[in-house]
């Protein structure tokens, strides 16, 4: 027995020494570097950057002051609270060194030594170098500082601990400064870089487990609480660009609508809060490294027919309510309504996207290149579930399209969210 309590003992103390460890591993090893910008360009450069993060999208409370914080972001294991990123000596970083900073976005630990929640996405900013993230500091900083008290989080128990946080990070999260791939060009370091560290994609194009931790590549997940689903960038028929020309991912990016595809939804927010500020050079170089993703040739398990009355029902509803746009034959109208006919983000394993556009319109975002989108309006008042269901499962298997029929149940729970928490 005392053996065995020994023997229990010193796991748990190796365990406790490797959570200790992984959790503070890396602090120290990248001081700012010499200065080579004057004040005035680190700021427009730390701007830059905070666009290409899209910080202000969670830093920003709806008709709050940019950056102040207190932006609600719902999680599976609660609700968290962005906090204040103005010069505020008290409620935010005002108090804050450039160290204190670059230890919040690479080892994801606030000024007080607490681990911060990654819902700010330090196991993608992590990557970032020091001298970006000294640029973003003294853009911060320039900020007017605004008094704002943090609000604190509302998690369940256990995930509000620290001690849980701390076991957390010490299974899933890996501090590393992004290293360029030698047998690569710059341009695609660069796109690599962008895309995996500021741009933090995975965050939402990656599969996540039951803790909330994210695999590391661009395979595709459901965005919690969302419930959008963000398509694999490696699947040739989910939204892989591998084959497109680079100048229509580059638009994609820059106004949002291309002559491949359309953003909505959550992407629509990142073009139009981030990417479509971004140089062209930049946007060339996201381009580059998500066209040569590594492909995967999947194939679609064969569907289940799709029932003869649902079909029809669906087919009434489309000629009422979509034909005018989207055309008798699904065929669209360039820059204007996308094609049904073939589009693979119709046929996307889970539907949602589909379900929830049709419930809540679909429009493009606004962007210099596209200031007035053309866009779909919202049917959720107008179109029951079974409505819903029936249009959403004509379209996924008219013109050649072949997919899994939608029922009502799928449109309550998917698309309305009725009975989910």
């Amino acid at each position: 027995m005392k053996r065995t309590l020994l023997v229990l003992s010193l796991l748990i103390g190796i365990a406790a020494v490797s959570i200790v460890w992984r959790n503070y591993r890396d602090e120290d090893a990248h001081p700012s570097p010499a200065a080579t910008l004057s004040q005035e360009e680190s700021i427009a450069r730390g701007a830059y950057l905070a666009r290409a993060g899209h910080c202000a999208g969670c830093h920003t409370a709806r008709g709050g002051t940019p950056y102040a914080g207190g932006h609600a972001i719902p999680t599976p294991f609660g609700t968290l609270y962005a906090p204040n990123l103005t010069p505020d000596p008290e409620t935010g970083i005002g108090a804050w060194t450039s160290d204190d900073f670059w230890r919040a976005l690479h080892n994801g630990r606030a000024k007080d030594g607490r681990f911060l929640y990654p819902a700010c996405p330090y196991p993608n900013y992590t990557k970032v170098t020091r001298a970006d993230a000294d640029a973003l500091y003294a853009y911060l900083r320039s900020l007017p500082p605004v008094r704002q008290p943090n609000r604190p989080h509302e998690l369940r128990f256990p995930y509000s601990t620290q001690l849980a946080l701390a076991v957390w990070r010490a299974l899933y999260f890996e501090p590393g400064v992004y290293e360029p791939d030698e047998t690569r060009s710059a341009e695609w370091n660069r796109g690599a870089y962008l895309v995996n560290g500021l741009g933090h994609c995975s965050a939402c194009h990656a599969r996540r487990n039951a803790l909330g931790a994210t695999d590391s590549t661009l395979s595709g997940g459901t965005i919690p609480v969302q419930g959008w689903y963000a398509p694999s960038l490696h699947s040739k028929r989910e939204a892989s660009v591998a084959g497109w020309p680079r100048e229509d991912i580059v638009a994609l990016l820059k106004h949002g609508i291309s002559p491949q595809a359309s953003a909505l939804g959550p992407m629509a927010a990142v073009v139009h809060g981030s990417t479509q500020h971004l140089s062209d050079a930049d946007l060339r170089a996201m381009a580059l490294y998500l066209s040569e993703l590594p492909v995967h040739e999947d194939k679609a398990p064969e569907p289940p027919a799709v029932p003869p009355a649902r079909l029809a029902r669906g087919e009434r509803v489309y000629a009422e309510r979509c034909a005018d746009c989207h055309g008798e034959q699904g065929e669209g109208v360039p820059g204007m309504y996308p094609p049904l006919a073939g589009n693979r983000a119709i046929l996307l394993e889970p539907p949602v996207n589909t379900i929830r556009a049709v419930l809540n319109g679909g429009f493009p975002p606004a962007t210099a290149g596209n200031p007035q989108p053309f866009g779909m309006p919202p049917y959720a008042t107008l179109l029951s579930d079974e409505d819903v269901a029936a249009v959403v499962s004509y379209i996924r298997n008219a013109w050649g399209n072949r997919a899994s029929p939608v029922n009502a149940w799928e449109v309550a729970t998917e698309g309305r969210g009725i009975g989910v928490r």
